[in-house]
């Protein structure tokens, strides 16, 4: 029994179905996502979506979806399915769906009268080359099948109308054509294993909408360029191999490419390996040997402090150490170059930003406890001396050592920490000041940089850092505990911010705290109250003004709900870890019972992943980004963890 299989009657209906998102990646860049059904509801939803570094630094769609038809006797069965401006879906292939399984690869079972076909799907690592594997598993006479594809040729941010300028220009190569609509961008050949007659068509499909960017308060529609349709026979237990590539393919290897693409895959067969696989979809290697993590999809871009919150758990969480010191690797030329001032030749987003070079700390402290401090010296010693000169030495432009051994920032003018929703360019939380996990972060890190020093022979480095520490520590205690026995979000000058936010949580989870165990009691016993819910911590307390929890309509109106309110996954992972370092076994099954919020996830949205965040409220939806990596990385540690506390 397949752990991610469906029905007929869940993907007839499209209610259900619409909603559930399938995501499949090359692990450099490009990816393929749609809906179980096949029809396209956002306008990042595409067969075959590439990097095209020539033209900008965007993904873009360049084959949209591909329709194929069953004919027998004359007839034609259209299995494909577009939604059309009001309300209108065509052809609806949807109803000839029997099954679909996504265990190994995504696999849907067509019957069509007597016919039942199998189409099987998988994106080559490493290429941009999107392969499907139709098999005609029964059939009682001659049957023949013709696939129409779409083409975009447009960035993931914007949209195609029919226009004079496209090239209906193509050329014939095996088994298939090559095409270009645009200057500028690379030919798209689709090709097949086997013989076809391609039969030139050309016309736009017109007032193809996207329900998801109608939801988000965008334009959502378009129209779609069919050069025409390819058409070929098929015997009862045959397969056909369909590429979509950037390159020419090499069509009497496509079979066996296929089947050694499958063999390489991994089962999502329960809750972790779905996550592993999620995982996965996360690790990016560049044309360059650059690796990054990106961010989340379909949209987000490899981000400086993501990066280093989700480098643990969507590496060393399960094994994978390689990737660990690959990305660290890319990560440390860019922090190099930001302290030295040069321009950076890495593509890593936001590292300007106060708390990155600290939150790089945390992962290098993570990388010393499951490789050991004797490596982690080795590897990365250097590095974390030279963030706590370069902070200590007032080198950063946002971040100053003040007299009382804190850390402090601007933001006032631009959002500076996680929290970063802005509204007409301001931020929506001036978290600025003495900011509690920039500060929890900056104490762990001189704590782990003397550990180090202390190891290395470096006493007196080492005591110097825990001078620095000490004096760090009493006034984070003098600076954030307040009398309601929960800790302030942020401190500037006379301002004490009160909302109770999941920031306090950070302190209470590192490694190195500057808090007693009775302070750390009171605050996971207020995250457990307030913040607490089955999809992760809220980013503010139903108690606190401002709480707006529900991330919907247009984008003004989901900014001002995205860190009021809203539940995160990944500060979970920080959650649990307070807990248990606190409460030790006695939490373990309740941790376990908080875990089913999660594996949930799995059917919905997009399946075997966790979206970026879910409404503070029930149901608590997921809304946001179908796949966000900070998300999978840490409810992996946390899992991780779980383990270790069990035996």
């Amino acid at each position: 029994m397949s752990y991610l299989r469906f029905e007929r009657a869940l993907m007839t209906n499209l209610q259900d179905s619409l909603g559930k998102e399938i995501l499949r990646t090359n692990r450099s860049g490009a990816y393929s996502c749609s809906t179980i059904v096949d029809c396209n509801t956002r306008k990042y939803h595409g067969l075959l979506v590439v990097p095209v570094p020539s033209l900008d630094d965007e993904n873009h769609v360049l084959l949209s979806s591909l329709d194929c038809s069953v004919i027998q006797h004359g007839a034609e069965f259209n299995l494909g399915l577009h939604k059309y401006q009001g309300n209108n879906f065509s052809p609806n292939g949807h109803k000839y769906i029997r099954e679909f399984d996504c265990d190994k690869v995504p696999t849907t079972i067509y019957r069509v009268g007597g016919v039942v076909l199998r189409k099987e799907v998988v994106f080559q690592h490493f290429e941009d080359r999107i392969l499907i594997r139709y098999t005609l598993d029964d059939a009682h006479s001659a049957t023949t099948l013709r696939f129409r594809p779409f083409l975009a040729f447009r960035s993931v941010r914007q949209f195609t109308h029919e226009n004079a300028v496209a090239s209906r220009a193509y050329s014939e190569v095996d088994n298939g054509i090559k095409t270009c609509m645009y200057a500028g961008y690379p030919d798209l050949f689709m090709q097949f294993s086997k013989k076809n007659e391609f039969v030139f068509q050309p016309d736009w499909y017109r007032g193809i909408e996207y329900p998801k960017e109608q939801e988000r308060g965008y334009a959502s529609n378009e129209d779609l360029y069919a050069p025409g349709y390819f058409e070929m026979s098929i015997r009862k237990g045959e397969s056909i191999v369909f590429a979509a590539s950037t390159s020419a393919s090499k069509t009497s290897g496509l079979k066996k490419l296929f089947q050694e693409e499958v063999d390489e895959r991994s089962p999502r067969d329960n809750f972790f390996h779905c996550l592993v696989n999620a995982a996965h979809q996360f690790h990016v290697e560049d044309k360059n040997g650059d690796a990054y993590i990106l961010a989340g999809y379909p949209w987000f871009k490899p981000r400086a402090r993501d990066t280093f919150i989700s480098l643990p758990g969507l590496t060393l969480s399960i094994e994978e150490y390689e990737f660990f010191e690959a990305a660290m690797k890319t990560a440390e030329k860019g922090l190099r170059e930001f302290m030295e001032q040069k321009p950076l030749t890495v593509k890593l987003y936001e590292i300007e930003h106060p708390d990155v070079p600290l939150w790089a700390i945390w992962a290098i402290q993570q990388y010393a406890k499951e490789a050991g401090v004797d490596k982690c010296l080795e590897k990365y010693g250097q590095l974390v001396w030279d963030i706590l000169h370069f902070i200590k030495e007032q080198q950063h432009p946002n971040l100053t050592l003040e007299d009382n051994g804190l850390v402090k920032t601007d933001g006032k003018q631009q959002a500076v920490t996680w929290m970063n929703s802005t509204a007409n360019g301001r931020p929506i939380v001036p978290r600025s000041g003495f900011v509690v996990e920039i500060n929890a972060l900056w104490y762990n890190a001189l704590m782990f940089g003397a550990e180090l020093a202390s190891k290395a022979g470096k006493q007196a480095d080492a005591d110097r850092m825990e001078k620095v520490a000490a004096q760090a520590k009493e006034s984070f205690v003098a600076t954030f505990v307040n009398p309601f026995c929960y800790l302030y979000d942020y401190v500037e000058g006379d301002l004490r911010e009160q909302s109770v936010r999941p920031n306090m949580i950070f302190p209470v989870a590192f490694d190195y705290s500057p808090l007693d165990n009775a302070q750390k009691k009171s605050i996971i016993d207020f995250c457990t109250r307030e913040l607490l819910t089955p999809k992760g911590m809220r980013s503010l307390s139903p108690k606190s003004g401002g709480y707006n929890p529900m991330y919907v309509g247009p984008q003004t109106q989901r900014d001002y709900a995205y860190h009021q309110g809203t539940a995160w996954p990944w500060l979970f992972g920080f959650y649990m870890e307070a807990s248990m370092k606190l409460y030790k076994r006695t939490r373990l099954s309740f941790i376990e019972r908080q875990m089913v919020g999660y594996e949930e996830e799995m059917m919905y949205h997009c399946l075997g992943t966790l979206p970026e965040l879910f409404d503070g409220n029930p149901p608590f939806h997921g809304r946001g980004a179908i796949s966000f990596a900070m998300n999978v990385a840490e409810i992996l540690r946390a899992l991780e963890q779980l383990e270790k506390y069990k035996y």
